[in-house]
């Protein structure tokens, strides 16, 4: 006759073995929920590619927008733009990546959020249709290039620096002095021709009239309805339009289903590295092209 202990020891490892099977169940789903796995390649899935923050670098999102482009289960990807935009270099990269996708047969929508200004929305014009909150802070379609003048500070500490150089413009946006007007006017010309590249993106993807665009191409900011009247945006709506919008243009019947990469979670010890890299890499202290919102 079977004693207490064993029936009780028998139900610990039933449980145990239902518990253990719905972990996997779960962990399973939430993954391929959220791209980790493909399931099939039945092509009813919209995978979210989030671009946040200042456009330091390209490398994260290209990725992302490369392993989407290849996953033959998703015929769409919604691009959510919260950002003021950032290097020249790693917009172009991002917005070129962006193309790519379209040349696939993949439908992109461009979803605006709080802010999607200058490199931002130099992004954005790369996607088949931007949307765009009412009150989305957009346009910004200019370029800036900043250097420090230290001069003054290091004559009141008594520091004085030589340079020995190659050229006239070797030195050029050198902080221990004041700039020329000839390196002014070199270094004017080289932000116009950035600019004029911004102005093609948005004349050739918007399909707009160049006058039109450089009457707006200043620098200024406006909303996301602002954006709508000049046509810089093709719908008005919220994040869950967009992902609505792009099932459509994939020809997604119902309700499509989403998947994303999991966002890591930043730790006190990712801080203290970061710091600590920077330490090393001097180079985000270096002046750079930027299609960035101040």
């Amino acid at each position: 006759m079977a004693k207490r202990s064993d029936y009780i020891l028998g139900t610990i490892i039933v449980f145990s073995v239902l518990f253990f099977l719905i972990a996997v169940t779960f962990v399973f789903w939430t993954v391929s929920s959220r791209g980790g796995f493909a399931l099939g390649t039945s092509g009813d899935r919209v995978a979210l590619v989030e671009l946040l923050g200042p456009i330091n670098s390209s490398e994260n999102i290209v990725r992302q927008l490369k392993k989407y482009k290849e996953n033959e289960s998703v015929p769409a990807i919604v691009l959510r733009i919260n950002s003021p935009g950032g290097g020249v270099a790693a917009s172009q990269e991002i917005y070129h990546e962006v193309k790519r996708v379209r040349q696939a047969g993949k439908k992109v929508v461009a979803s605006l959020a709080s802010i999607a200004a200058s490199g931002a929305y130099y992004v954005a014009c790369a996607a088949d249709t931007i949307v765009a909150n009412p009150g989305t802070l957009t346009g910004s379609i200019g370029v800036i290039l900043e250097f420090p003048n230290t001069e003054e500070l290091f004559q009141k500490i008594g520091i004085r620096f030589e340079v020995v150089k190659s050229g006239t413009f070797k030195d050029i946006g050198s902080p221990m002095r004041e700039m020329t007007e000839e390196e002014r006017t070199l270094l004017q010309e080289m932000i116009d021709d950035t600019y004029e590249q911004f102005v093609d993106v948005v004349v050739t993807e918007r399909g707009l009239d160049r006058q039109d665009v450089l009457e707006l191409a200043d620098g200024r900011v406006f909303s996301g309805r602002q954006g709508h009247e000049y046509r810089f945006v093709d719908v008005l709506g919220d994040y869950e339009d967009s992902i609505t919008l792009a099932a459509e243009m994939a020809g997604i019947e119902g309700k499509p289903k989403t998947i994303q990469e999991w966002r890591k979670k930043i730790t006190v010890w990712d801080v203290l590295l970061d710091k600590l890299d920077m330490v090393g890499d001097q180079s985000h202290l270096m002046p750079s092209l930027e299609y960035r919102f101040r």
